[in-house]
């Protein structure tokens, strides 16, 4: 019997403790893209820097949210890619946030590195991607142990 080359094993990044991730997504980006809306209708002329940057979250959350629920591997490099962002988002605005309080006079959703949303802004990036790279397709050899 000849050996048959190695197949990809493909997990779905939107199953098991993904599910929990893609459930935060989905509550921050409705959280998110609600109140930049209303904040950009009625307030913009208070803060429009701060309600422009939580819209910007919104967009990012939602890449996310329907990148984990899409699936496959460009799914996973987008998802990968959005986390990245929304990282670099949190620490930026977080920084900014604290460097230069003049500049906010009104909080986004990653203020403070996510202070008013209990710092999930900045702890679910890192989780997202931490998950997105376990989630990430495995050669299996016919034997069913992992290649490199």
């Amino acid at each position: 019997m000849a050996e048959s080359q190695p197949k990809e094993k493909r997990r779905k990044i939107g199953e098991g403790p993904g599910r929990l991730i893609v459930s935060l997504y989905a509550v921050f980006t409705v959280a998110a893209g609600s109140r930049s809306l209303y904040q950009l209708i009625a307030q913009f002329h208070q803060a429009p820097l701060a309600y422009v940057l939580s819209a910007v979250a919104a967009v990012v959350y939602a890449f996310i949210t329907v990148a984990l629920v899409r699936g496959g591997e460009s799914a996973r490099r987008l998802a990968m890619v959005c986390c990245a962002v929304e990282l670099a988002g949190v620490l930026a605005v977080g920084t900014l946030t604290i460097a230069d309080t003049s500049a906010f006079p009104d909080q986004t959703v990653w203020s403070y590195y996510g202070m008013g949303y209990l710092f999930i802004p900045l702890v679910l990036p890192v989780t997202g991607m931490l998950w997105l790279r376990k989630a990430a397709p495995q050669r299996v050899s016919t034997a069913g142990q992992p290649q490199a």
